[in-house]
């Protein structure tokens, strides 16, 4: 069985900038492009099992690359002019000259979240003016990395000109800032900092766009990003991200594996964020992350990189059809969750227990604990999730996917009975928040 139309996914993931230009679709119009992938059930039950495999990522990484391009070329279009213009055929060149550089810096996370702030001020002219001028960062940064000869004047934000993917120059003076292919050979030049033994992923304290513009509807006020680190607090980040890269491939290599391939950039939470973890979908390929024990690091990794991989699943189809109505008990959190929300939790939390498990078959002190804790949470909500009727016939072979892969765990159980007095103390937090809750007690499935 294949869900979607008649196109195989990654045929339509172009690997170049995007081409021949439409009519720019307002925000939340159907994306035609993407209707167009095509998920084989054998690739639905693979991304369902939330374990990692060859065909899953490829779709994930090319949905992203689609919905990116989709997004680029609607820019584009909402916005025609002389200096749009010069700097896309600057992005031009730098492409016909190393078309590597130009994907990483056009599919770098946070030119997501520039795209889509940017489409939504261009459609909403009584808010604040898009930020066009990014565009020429993104051509120059481009160009930087390709190695080409180029001119281009760009106005610094703040006293700074950041460049995505290769980080920030301090401009000597106020006023628009002369670039060439020497500006980034100064001394002027703060790189952005890679992350060791990761060969793509950054550590972004950077990029303005890292997250989304505070106040937006986009941007979720939990979520703060950490401002610029010292050299202590990238030494900070080096010692947790290595021991967090060395548990997960001791403990799970093929997690670890996927990581690599999905985790583009981290970026630092704000010490008083309330969540150790948070993805955007407009950042596809970046983890929000407070700095951790590596540990705990390990786990929100993989519990983040699941958000990102179902969002992708999501972007080419339809799996539920019903509304943001906060109503559905989530174990892991206090308050009530619409379906959306209980769908990500799930597949998340269901990873987690994979990945604990693992660790506990490894000889990872407390993991056994973890795993049947997060197990039985897992299991708690996923009757509630088959048994909705919001559920499209894609929706529910995906949540039956998870619950075969939960049930699979029964093959290497913890010892003792601690699966066992796990479901017991959720019972208990059940029948809690059934009585603090009494009007939504009917939508917790036992």
């Amino acid at each position: 069985m294949t869900h979607g139309t008649d196109t195989d996914a990654g045929t339509d993931a172009g690997t170049g900038l995007p081409g021949q230009r439409t009519a720019a679709a307002p925000p939340g119009t159907p994306r035609p492009d993407l209707a167009r992938f095509a998920v084989s059930s054998h690739t639905l039950r693979a991304l369902a099992s939330t374990e990692p495999s060859e065909e899953g990522t490829r779709l994930v990484q090319d949905v992203r690359r689609s919905k990116r391009l989709l997004l680029l070329r609607a820019v584009l279009d909402a916005a025609p002019g002389p200096e749009t213009a010069e700097h896309w055929a600057l992005l031009e060149e730098a492409e016909r000259q190393d078309p590597a550089a130009v994907h990483d810096v056009l599919h770098y996370p946070a030119t997501g979240v520039w795209a889509e702030e940017t489409l939504r001020r261009l459609h909403a002219p009584q808010g604040p003016p898009p930020d066009l001028g990014h565009l020429g960062a993104l051509a120059a940064a481009a160009a930087l990395r390709a190695g080409i000869g180029f001119k281009t004047t760009l106005r610094p934000v703040n006293g700074r000109l950041v460049l995505p993917t290769l980080g920030l120059l301090r401009p000597h003076g106020p006023g628009r800032l002369a670039l060439t292919e020497r500006s980034w050979d100064t001394a002027d030049a703060l790189p952005l900092h890679t992350l060791p033994g990761a060969a793509t992923t950054s550590l972004d304290d950077l990029d303005p766009y890292r997250v989304p513009p505070s106040g937006t509807a986009t941007g979720p006020a939990a979520v703060r990003p950490a401002r610029r680190l010292t050299p202590k607090g990238h030494k900070r980040w080096d010692i947790q991200w290595s021991g967090a890269h060395t548990l997960l491939g001791r403990y799970d290599c093929a997690r670890a594996e996927e990581i690599g391939l999905l985790l583009r950039s981290v970026v630092p939470l704000a010490g008083g964020s309330r969540s150790s973890g948070a993805t955007l979908p407009a950042a596809a390929g970046s983890v929000l992350a407070r700095a951790q024990a590596p540990p705990a690091l390990a786990a929100t990794l993989v519990h983040e990189v699941q958000h990102g991989k179902l969002a992708a699943l999501a972007d080419v189809l339809t799996l539920h059809t019903a509304d943001r109505t906060p109503r559905h008990w989530a174990p892991w959190r206090a308050d009530p969750r619409p379906l959306e929300g209980l769908l990500h939790g799930t597949y998340a939390h269901l990873a987690l227990a994979g990945y604990w498990q693992h660790a506990a078959l490894y000889g990872a002190r407390g993991a056994w604990a973890q795993h049947a804790r997060i197990r039985a949470q897992v299991a708690a909500v996923l009757p509630a999730l088959r048994a909705h009727p919001a559920l499209t016939v894609t929706g529910r072979e995906f949540v039956d996917g998870m619950a075969a892969a939960e049930r699979a765990m029964d093959a290497t159980p913890p010892p003792g009975d601690q699966h066992a007095a796990a479901r017991r103390t959720l019972e208990r937090e059940r029948r809690a928040w059934c009585a603090a809750h009494p009007e939504l007690a009917p939508f917790v499935r036992v």
